[in-house]
């Protein structure tokens, strides 16, 4: 849990539950990159796994109550197969945009998982890409970052380039491999500027807004930020992926809280246990030996999204598994 007071509200960032273990198929998530979630809380899970276990390569369904849906895709090249997803996101009418970074493409299914059609093109001119990496939906609308190009890129849903902003560099308004992205409810655009270790915010015609964060492991700084998400107060989350945290800004940039995990073993996480005692055995060590901290604690946080009520999903890269937190705000006498 996180705590802060700003003004008259006390905010607490308040841990849920988990979702999800470490697993290449079936009821786990290996080396997930992304997720979206519906108006249902049901998430699709983006499973990037190992060069070496191809067989992990894959989409997940689940819900934030720890309910398996399914599974769809495969490690491939032919349509809708995937070879390095990097980001997901969900239209009006639920259909799934994978973007892929090793095919250069966007890749869209319908909420079930079934393939319905692919766009993109290798290159760095208007309306191709290198590495597409961070994609936000919003109406008829796709923001696309276009990571090795250093760039955001402005599409219709049927791959019609439309316009596009960013250039290589560290001043304002300029990007180095930019990863993540999102829109908050008034139309700015918040993208995590990876290797300039920052969030910059533009408007919708590209033009630089402001600049959040810098170089570092203290408060307000990142460290190869990947993720980013504004909530309907305007708080923004970023996911500080190298200082194995998230963070969360108020609107004007300024540091609130962050969240370092509080995991306490999933349902999921409970089954695989249970039918295993030498794992239990080994589990009884680890936490006897620090407590659990190991165990709680976010390692490589790769994704944030704030749901309609209000839910925190944070997406752990390295351990295979979504923390929920909840955020609450009590009025208070100073």
């Amino acid at each position: 849990m996180s705590t802060h007071l700003f003004g008259l509200v006390d905010v607490a960032f308040n841990y849920s539950h988990s979702v999800g273990r470490n697993e290449f198929n079936g009821t786990g998530f290996r080396n997930p990159v992304d997720m979206a979630i519906d108006d249902e809380g049901k998430v699709y899970v983006l499973n990037r796994s190992y060069e070496n276990r191809p067989d992990g390569v894959h989409a997940t369904i689940a819900t934030l109550d720890e309910q398996f849906v399914g599974e769809f895709s495969k490690f491939g090249e032919a349509p809708g197969d995937m070879y390095w997803p990097t980001s997901c996101a969900l239209d009006s009418a639920g259909n799934l945009y994978v973007a892929d970074e090793w095919l250069n493409r966007i890749t869209i299914y319908d909420g079930d998982g079934e393939y319905l059609r692919h766009w993109g093109e290798s290159g760095d001119g208007p309306g191709q890409f290198n590495a597409p990496s961070g994609i936000a939906i919003v109406g008829d609308t796709m923001w696309l970052v276009d990571s090795k190009n250093h760039r955001v890129q402005n599409y219709g849903l049927d791959g019609s380039f439309k316009s596009q902003f960013g250039e290589f560099g560290s001043g304002n308004g300029q990007l180095n491999l930019p990863w993540g992205i999102c829109l908050d409810k008034n139309g700015l655009i918040y993208v995590a500027d990876w290797r300039n270790d920052r969030i910059q915010q533009f408007n919708q015609a590209g033009e630089w807004q402001a600049t959040f964060g810098m170089s570092g492991s203290g408060p307000g700084q990142f460290k190869r930020p990947n993720a980013v998400c504004v909530d309907d107060d305007g708080d923004i989350y970023v996911c500080d992926r190298e200082n194995d945290r998230v963070q969360i800004l108020a609107p004007d940039g300024r540091f609130r809280a962050q969240l370092k995990g509080d995991h306490q073993i999933s349902g999921w996480g409970k089954s695989k246990l249970n039918s295993n005692p030498d794992m239990i055995r080994q589990r009884t060590m680890a936490i006897t030996h620090d407590g659990g901290a190991y165990e709680k604690a976010f390692a490589n946080p790769c994704s944030v999204r704030v749901t309609e009520n209000g839910q925190i999903a944070v997406l752990d890269h390295t351990r295979g598994r979504i923390q929920v937190y909840v955020k609450e705000k009590e009025p208070v006498l100073l």
